[in-house]
Formats: structure tokens, sequence, C-alpha cells
């Protein structure tokens, strides 16, 4: 049997993490022979909540599951851990600007970002999933300027899936006919669902589905504002879907990625397409499963390119707002 693989989340009491640890300590997010052990992390406060769900993992009596570490002590939570899911945030509240949540969210990851840099073992690789995620990630990855910056990610994977959902519904199709359908820029309501270089069964989007009008007017911001629909529906944001999202995310990360396919996850950005260096942007990915690459060379039309900028003109606006936890 391999050795078993840290896997360090944070937020571990809340609603994404209850859903997202079942799917670890079974298997599906590093496979079906890995062993894991869970570094469950949570605010004192939710200490008697993660004891309930400490409780619930050990009666389902995972064969994977070789351990599990229960604490609010970012050091001994990160302790070890090849993987660290960010997931746990401060959501935003009744007349709170953008700007404060970004103040509140941004002192909690950097705390973060320094224990994954002293604690974590020296293959750690970070998904961050706690909003606003792209620049929380940013926020957390310059606060440990050892770790490599190709091994920080932020989660615009639930804003793809949301979107091959809605064109395989609005196609008549499977949704796993959809593909090449990557989400460009910041995990909020300007990410951009890059359509024109999807295909439904192997056809190019644009074609398969014969109503421009829909794209712009109902396609677009469906995906850009579905998580709001989802609150106003249930009461509570996503949760399910968004640990589905993660686990898609890893699974993505660490196996081959199909040569007619895809996949979308926020990393450091070099400057590919034109976009600024040094923020946290979601692109078009593709992987070997080891290493990742931006997928380049695609054709970006007059549409597209507006919709790329805005979005990074909204990261590059919150960069600048919590420049003070840049160090």
């Amino acid at each position: 049997m391999k050795a078993p693989v840290h896997v360090s989340v944070t937020g571990a009491a809340g609603q994404i993490g209850y859903s997202l640890l079942i799917r670890i300590a079974s298997g599906q997010l590093l496979g079906p022979d890995q062993p894991v052990i869970l570094r469950l992390i949570e605010i004192e406060p939710a200490m008697k909540a993660l004891e309930g769900v400490v409780m619930e993992l050990q009666d389902c009596a995972f064969p994977l599951l070789k351990g599990i570490v229960p604490t609010c002590d970012l050091s001994e939570g990160f302790s070890n851990a090849s993987w660290a899911l960010l997931v746990g945030s401060v959501p935003r509240k009744a007349g709170m600007e953008r700007k404060d949540l970004l103040g509140i969210n941004g002192k909690i990851f950097t705390g973060q970002g320094k224990a994954i840099q002293e604690n974590a073992a020296s293959d750690i690789r970070t998904l961050v999933v706690g909003n606003p995620c792209n620049t929380n990630c940013l926020i957390a990855m310059d606060n440990a300027p050892d770790v490599p910056k190709d091994r920080w990610f932020a989660m615009t994977r639930l804003d793809e899936n949301r979107a091959k959902s809605q064109l395989a519904l609005k196609a008549g199709a499977d949704v796993a006919s959809v593909k090449k359908l990557a989400i460009w820029g910041n995990h909020s309501s300007t990410m951009y669902p890059n359509y024109f270089d999807a295909t439904i069964d192997g056809k190019p989007v644009p074609e398969a589905i014969a109503d421009e009008a829909w794209f712009a007017d109902d396609f677009i911001p469906t995906v850009q504002q579905r998580g709001a629909a989802i609150i106003k529906a249930r009461g509570l944001s996503s949760a399910a879907s968004a640990a589905n999202a993660a686990v898609d995310t890893v699974q993505s990360i660490i196996t081959p990625t199909e040569s007619d396919n895809c996949f979308s996850v926020a990393v450091h950005s070099n400057g590919e397409y034109g976009i600024e260096p040094g923020l946290i942007y979601s692109y078009p990915m593709k992987s070997d499963g080891e290493n990742l690459s931006i997928i380049e060379g695609l054709d970006i039309n007059d549409f597209s390119q507006e919709k790329i900028k805005a979005t990074e003109a909204e990261l590059s606006e919150e960069k600048s707002m919590v420049a003070d936890l840049l160090p």
C-alpha cells in the first residue's frame, strides 16, 4: 500500500468542507488506491462542530482514511501536507464592500500562507476555494515565497461546470460532450466563459447553438450570476457543487488532459495573452499528470478580448486593494 498523503482542509466544519471531506476520504480526490490523513483546520468557535464531523468520518469506516487531525492551530494543520485545500473564508455580509471582504480575508490568508511555507511538505500544492479566491490565493502565495508559484491554484472549475451544464441544456446534449470550455479571469461576476473555443460533440459551440443573442443575454449572465441565484433559491451558498468542483480541479491537475480538451483553474500569470504578470488568473489549462501548462496560441476575437481584459482589470484592482498584505 502507498504511504498516506496528508491533505489539509480549512473551514472543515463548514458546508463545503462537510461535502468535500467525504469525497477525499473515499478516494475520489487522489484515487482509489491512495491512503490519506486528513488535517482538519477550523477556528476555535467551530471546534465543537468539527468534533461531530470527525465522528461522522470515523463512522463511515473508509479503508483509505488512515488518520484525522482536527485542530485550530495552523502549524499543526498544515504539517506534512502535500495538498492544502483552503476552503474557509469570511462570507460577504449585507453592507460590506468588496474592499472590506478582501481586507478581512486577506489577513486570514496571510497567516495561512506563512504556515504552509513553514510546515507543509516539500511537494505542497494549494487550491484556494474560499472567496474572493483569486486574490486570497495571491495573498497566501506571496506570503510563502519559498513555495514555487506554479503550486498555487484558485478554483474556477465551478464556473466551468456551470457553463458546461448550461450549454448542454440549451443544445439538448450530454454534458460530457461539451469540451474545451474554459473560464478566463476572476471567480466573480466578471469571469468569462469562452464558448467560442468550446465544442459540443466535436462541433464548435457557435455552430451547435445558432443563437448569438442567447450567448450574450442569457448564457454569460446566467453563469456569472449562478452563485447569487442559488443563494436566492435555497437561502444558502453553493456547497455540494463547490466541493465537487474542488475534487474535479485536483483530479484534472493530477490526471493527463485529453488531447481534445482543457480545464479551468486560476494560476500565476507570467503575462500569457497579455494579462498582467503576477495576477492569479484563470486560463484554459492542460496537464500531463505532473505539470500544468496554459494552452497558448488560441485566436481571441474582439468580443472575447473585451471580456478577458475586463476581468483582468477587476483582478488588478483587487491586487491594489490588498497591497499592504503582499510582502
